[in-house]
């Protein structure tokens, strides 16, 4: 591959000691690949539209109640903002606007929010009409949107200019589609250059000064989403990143919920294979680290030279949870034409489509 193309990849950090540095040049991927490697190179969001995303909601609208539920398709702008328009014209508290998660902001989405509206009459919603914005659908609810209502996203995305080995490309997709993914956080999570770590040492050791609560939350998630992007990085490089070790904790398919078997006998690992079950990996924070034996040698050997981060985290109360190690690509279909590639499949939520191209595609992002 043409290093000129100064392809974006997550943000790689490099251990010194008990801090870290966030390396300015990523035109190296530093997260290892599953499947070999990307055998194809694309740019991505050339268009918002060449990215499009619709939320597949938990929640089906009742039709009464003091909030309003809105259906918006937004075009290369960011959910917070909208949230803010949404608050500014029915002339009520942000904290009274609620969505499910966050969507892209260069791609076309379309996601639910929610406005409180208690006793007011509904504005004008088409006021908001423009080329970004589109409100689809208003309807009446029960209850506030809350932060992780959905149970994933749908993704179409189309990759232009494709050049390399198109044959590879379907090998490494039909794995994709057959084995999953690892869950890898996406670099998003990390902000530009890395800027979200960067800010939590500076929340973790005072010098960041007073934080407002979303900023503070998206460091200390940056911090959680490292320690578990180095434990699977290693379950990676050591293959076994899709299989139970000794002592593994197992999350239910699309579910929170997770056990620790006795064992890892026939069953378990027929239902592993049948990713009725995956293996997991720690969301950091205080109390028992929820593994034993061999996982928990493993997990406390990669992240023993983190203890600014582990330390902060506890500090900062937050306690120990688990996140599957893979995901499933669902409904995965291709079609190659005129050298641009379509992609369409669904993730559960908490997964990232770059985590899903990475693994095929050595890709560069088109500047707006």
């Amino acid at each position: 591959m043409n290093s000129a193309w100064n392809y974006r990849t997550a943000p790689d950090v490099l251990m010194t000691g008990k801090a870290f540095d966030v390396e300015a040049d990523t035109s190296v991927p530093k997260l290892p690949f599953a499947f070999g490697g990307p055998c194809c190179r694309a740019l991505l969001r050339f268009e918002p539209e060449d990215f499009r995303v619709d939320e597949v909601s938990l929640v089906e609208p009742d039709g009464k109640g003091e909030h309003v539920l809105l259906w918006i398709e937004k075009r290369n702008t960011n959910t917070d903002w909208v949230a803010g328009l949404l608050a500014r014209l029915a002339k009520v508290s942000r904290r009274d606007v609620g969505y499910a998660g966050k969507k892209d902001r260069r791609a076309l989405t379309r996601q639910w929010f929610s406005v409180r509206l208690p006793g007011i009459q509904e504005p004008d919603w088409t006021a908001l009409d423009s080329t970004e914005i589109h409100v689809l659908r208003a309807v009446r609810h029960s209850r506030k949107l809350r932060a992780g209502a959905l149970k994933g996203n749908q993704f179409v995305i189309r990759a232009r200019g494709l050049e390399g080995d198109s044959t590879l490309l379907a090998e490494r997709l039909g794995c994709l589609a057959h084995c999953g993914m690892p869950n890898y956080f996406g670099e998003q999570r990390f902000g530009r250059e890395g800027s979200n770590l960067k800010g939590v040492l500076s929340m973790f050791d005072g010098s960041g000064g007073r934080l407002s609560h979303q900023k503070r939350g998206l460091y200390l998630s940056a911090a959680r989403s490292l320690l578990f992007n180095k434990v699977l990085s290693r379950r990676v490089t050591e293959n076994n990143w899709n299989q139970p070790l000794e002592g593994e904790r197992l999350i239910l398919d699309g579910s929170r919920n997770s056990f620790l078997p006795d064992q890892i006998d026939t069953e378990i690992l027929r239902r592993v294979s049948d990713m009725d079950i995956h293996p997991s990996g720690p969301l950091w924070g205080r109390g028992d680290l929820q593994v034993t034996g061999e996982a928990e040698r493993l997990e406390r050997e990669v992240l023993a030279s983190m203890d600014e981060l582990c330390n902060g985290l506890e500090r900062f109360g937050l306690k120990q949870e688990r996140r599957s190690l893979r995901t499933r690509v669902l409904d995965l279909s291709w079609t190659l034409a005129g050298g641009d590639l379509e992609l369409s499949f669904f993730l559960a939520k908490g997964s990232y489509a770059t985590a899903m191209l990475r693994e095929c595609l050595d890709y560069r992002v088109a500047t707006a």
